[in-house]
């Protein structure tokens, strides 16, 4: 029992002393680590004492670090996002101009305006449209009180998420601003009279492209900023001009939509063809008076049949150069032969006188 106790003993200290030895050489690569790692450390350090001792330095780092914090892309929290708010709501009222009294000043109370006022009165019924512009915070606010004005038939709300245009719109402000710059750097250095009009343009160009670039931005913030509410008051006899509600598309619709255009389309052509008909007639009927004179005049003369074409040479000689063949008599005509005489009778015998007989 002894004896194997002091193997035991002896076996668990030879593991005791292998498990310090490895436990020796991972400290010392993790201290060799840790030397190297805090021996950067005092370099760093020594590299920014003389930054922390300057007086300039800190005023260098802070505008980095502003610069960086500019840089970075802006928080698309919920409450950082840039969302349009439009509506609109009709009510009705006893009287319009009293209550379009009140609505103006709900808006003023708010910290907006209006922007538009439309009023309208004639056969016995009189209604009002007002735009108003109040802040986007007190949107649902001034909503609200607006539908108190009396009893409201109709409301709606929209709503437009422009968060990714104004990031767009921030980035290409900043990258425009660095392109005005390094053009005025440029023009700053112009030698010659070429470059320097060449540069003036560019700069020029790219001047006008920031403007625009600032312009839709502040559009844009001006929409986020302020909400647009339509406001439509009516009086009890106004009658309000209800949307009217597209049925969903089939065969009938479609055949109700063709109908409709083939009217259009007669319709259009009948307007043309009552518009071309007086020029028609006040072009047509001497254009046809002409044409028919015409024709009565050919009838009654005749062309007359064109004369044969004399050459030139026919009475002036040929031309030079043109070749001329000799004269050649014409061949003797061949001899006729004439036709057989017809037999002639004797002549009938006259009785000889009497002297005749005598001499005979």
């Amino acid at each position: 029992m002894r004896a194997g106790r002091k193997i035991a003993a002896a076996v668990g200290a030879v593991g005791l002393a292998l498990t310090l030895a490895l436990a020796g050489c991972g400290g010392s690569g993790g201290s060799d680590d840790t030397q190297s790692t805090s021996g950067g450390g005092s370099d760093k350090g020594a590299a920014e004492a003389p930054a922390a001792g300057a007086p300039e330095a800190p005023r260098e780092d802070a505008d980095s670090q502003g610069k960086d914090q500019t840089a970075q892309a802006p928080n698309l929290a919920v409450d950082q996002r840039s969302i349009i708010y439009t509506g609109s709501i009709t009510v009705r009222v006893d009287d319009v101009n009293i209550s379009a009294a009140r609505a103006s000043g709900i808006a003023t109370a708010a910290g907006g305006f209006v922007s538009g006022d439309k009023r309208n009165s004639g056969s016995g019924s009189s209604d009002a449209s007002l735009e108003l512009r109040v802040p986007t915070d007190k949107f649902s606010t001034v909503v609200t009180q607006l539908a108190e004005l009396g009893d409201e038939e109709q409301r709606g709300i929209n709503t437009e998420d422009v968060t990714e245009a104004v990031i767009d719109l921030d980035a290409r402000i900043a990258t425009q601003k660095a392109r005005v710059e390094s053009g005025r750097k440029l023009l700053a250095q112009a030698k010659s009279l070429n470059d320097l009009v060449m540069l003036e343009r560019e700069v020029a160009t790219r001047e006008a492209d920031l403007a625009s670039l600032e312009a839709k931005k502040r559009r844009l913030a001006d929409l986020t900023s302020l909400s647009t509410i339509t406001v439509i008051l009516l009086d009890p006899e106004a009658v309000a001009n209800q949307p009217k509600e597209d049925g969903p598309p089939g065969f009938l619709a479609g055949l109700e939509n063709g109908w409709k255009g083939l009217l259009t389309s007669l319709g259009v052509l009948v307007t043309i063809i009552g518009w071309l008909l007086p020029w028609l007639i006040a072009i047509g009927l001497p254009a046809w008076a002409i044409v028919l004179a015409y024709r009565r005049y050919r009838r009654s003369h005749p062309a007359s049949p064109p004369r044969p074409a004399i050459p030139a040479f026919a009475t002036h000689g040929p031309p030079p150069g043109y070749p001329v063949h000799p004269h050649r008599p014409a061949p003797p005509a061949a001899p006729q032969s004439a036709p057989p005489a017809a037999p002639q009778s004797a002549p009938p015998a006259t009785p000889a006188s009497p002297d005749e007989k005598d001499a005979k």
